[in-house]
């Protein structure tokens, strides 16, 4: 197995990309945590890989507050002893054109998406450097290229490309790794709001002509947190049905 006893925390976990990484991660012989600002959706997915002879627990903290992102390491550093996957999954959006986005639209993405990534990080990174090894796997998106009603949601995963760059220069010395995934239209509960016309126009322009699953985009995650990946730092890889060729 690919991640055999390895301590994975996935953060956004309790649905989405994020459930389907947990879920792979604990085929793989991963021990999974999973974070959710949603109890509920994290036990769930939690119980179903224990259902199937796994080990996994659930964590609720809202990952935009550093002290329960600090909390959050300290719980899993209690439980297992060490972390050395994290998957920065959590993210929101709230769209609306520039024009007429609020200060509370636009702070509420950027605190989730890469405040949120960062002081996942940094608490992550506290504990990868001590035991010298460490797999940080942040999210950004297709979006990052720009997009209508965006400007919130473009801004912050832009800021996690840089982010990503940045901590894997950092990171290099304590053998830790630090890539980036920009998933593009999958579908996940955030895209099954979207009206069916504008997915249709979306479907329209992806190469592949359709939407990913999410365990496409689990795959990658997979890879990345793998020995396989092991010179593989500091990279942006969209999974996005080629769509960004054309942009």
């Amino acid at each position: 197995m690919r991640l055999k006893d390895k301590v994975a925390l996935i953060t956004g976990g309790g649905s989405g990309i994020g459930e389907a990484t947990a879920q792979r991660f604990a085929e793989e012989g991963a021990k999974v945590v999973i974070c959710d600002v949603n109890l509920e959706s994290a036990n769930s997915v939690a119980e179903n890989i224990k259902e199937k002879g796994k080990e996994a627990m659930a964590i609720q903290a809202d990952i935009s507050k550093k002290s329960e992102v600090e909390n959050m390491i300290s719980q899993v550093m209690e439980r297992y002893g060490k972390l050395d996957i994290l998957v920065n999954n959590a993210g929101i959006n709230r769209d609306a054109f520039a024009k007429k986005m609020t200060e509370e639209e636009w702070d509420a993405v950027i605190d989730i998406n890469l405040k949120g990534t960062f002081l996942c990080a940094q608490a992550a990174l506290n504990a990868m450097s001590k035991q010298n090894y460490g797999r940080i796997i942040n999210t950004s998106s297709i979006g990052a290229l720009g997009n209508l009603g965006q400007a919130n949601y473009a801004a912050s995963k832009c800021g996690v490309i840089g982010l990503t760059k940045t901590l894997s220069l950092e990171c290099a010395r304590y053998n830790i790794t630090v890539n980036c995934v920009a998933p593009g239209a999958t579908k996940t509960p955030m895209t099954a709001k979207m009206p069916e016309n504008i997915a249709q126009m979306i479907t329209d322009k992806i190469p592949l002509k359709r939407f990913a699953e999410p365990g496409e985009i689990a795959n990658m995650h997979l890879f990345l947190a793998s020995d396989e990946a092991s010179y593989i730092t500091g990279q942006v890889i969209f999974v996005d049905g080629g769509i960004s060729v054309g942009i």
